[in-house]
């Protein structure tokens, strides 16, 4: 990672089959194996409407424990049909999979899951760099994330504002999904339950990276071992891919700049 690192969440989600909800006990023992990372309890809230065509819509709110650290920078939620580990203090892989194999575990030995839906890894970057203007980000991404945007100044127009979206497949049963785009504010409000560092709400150029894993065919078990497995190999390519999307002014003037 970069010392002024452009990560401002990054999430893993394993969502399952809906499970029952969690006992006293059984928060009290995934506590237990996440108190030296996450121990702080707090309780989450969910809402859910359904709304079909002439029927009155459906509210469903779920109640759920979420695991924060000391800082409020990392959590842990656990979900009726999902174990979710976020940070917005993103340091280095290896520290963010400790906490999801506590995660992962602590969930296992308390039990009641019946397999695994899906297993996805998201990274969003808020690239900020000294004043830009419609085509002047050419100057700190790769031109693929431009669109139209070169042909701005060619038809006397000034370019302000376009978003993309790109899907990989990686590998069998893997897909890697890029939303790209100039944006001014916030990708992550810093009004949120997690705490992060926050820069003046100026432009910025969003490259959220989302790298997931469906099983093809029925319901693998959750077993934390094999996930963490799938958890490597969704992470492998998003630095790849990262690096491929920024220029070397960038990294030199802003990323490597402390």
């Amino acid at each position: 990672m970069y010392p002024n690192t452009p990560v401002v969440l990054v999430a893993l989600e394993v969502r399952h089959p809906a499970a029952g909800s969690l006992s006293n006990a059984q928060r009290t023992a995934i506590k237990a194996i996440l108190g030296k990372r996450t121990p702080i309890m707090r309780s989450g809230r969910l809402q859910e409407v359904t709304a079909t065509m002439g029927t009155v819509p459906d509210l469903r709110v779920e109640e759920f424990p979420r695991y924060f650290s000391r800082d409020s920078t990392s959590a842990v939620s656990i979900r009726s049909e999902a174990v979710i580990v976020e940070t917005t203090r993103y340091v280095r892989w290896e520290r963010l999979l400790g906490l999801v194999t506590d995660a992962l575990q602590a969930r296992q030995k308390v039990g009641g899951i019946d397999g695994v839906e899906r297993v996805g890894l998201r990274l969003v970057n808020e690239i900020r760099v000294p004043a830009v203007t419609g085509h002047d980000w050419a100057q700190w991404v790769d031109g693929t994330l431009l669109g139209p945007a070169g042909l701005g100044p060619v038809l006397g127009l000034e370019p302000q504002q376009w978003q993309g979206v790109s899907t990989f497949t990686p590998g069998p049963e893997r897909s890697l999904v890029v939303r790209y785009g100039p944006r001014v504010g916030y990708a992550v409000d810093p009004a949120g339950d997690l705490k992060r560092p926050t820069s003046l709400p100026g432009p910025f150029f969003l490259v959220d990276i989302d790298s997931f894993w469906t099983p093809s065919e029925g319901v693998p078990e959750f077993d934390a071992e094999d996930l963490l497995r799938i958890c490597g190999e969704l992470h492998a390519p998003v630095r790849t891919l990262f690096e491929h999307l920024i220029t070397e002014r960038l990294r030199e003037e802003v990323l490597r700049n402390v």
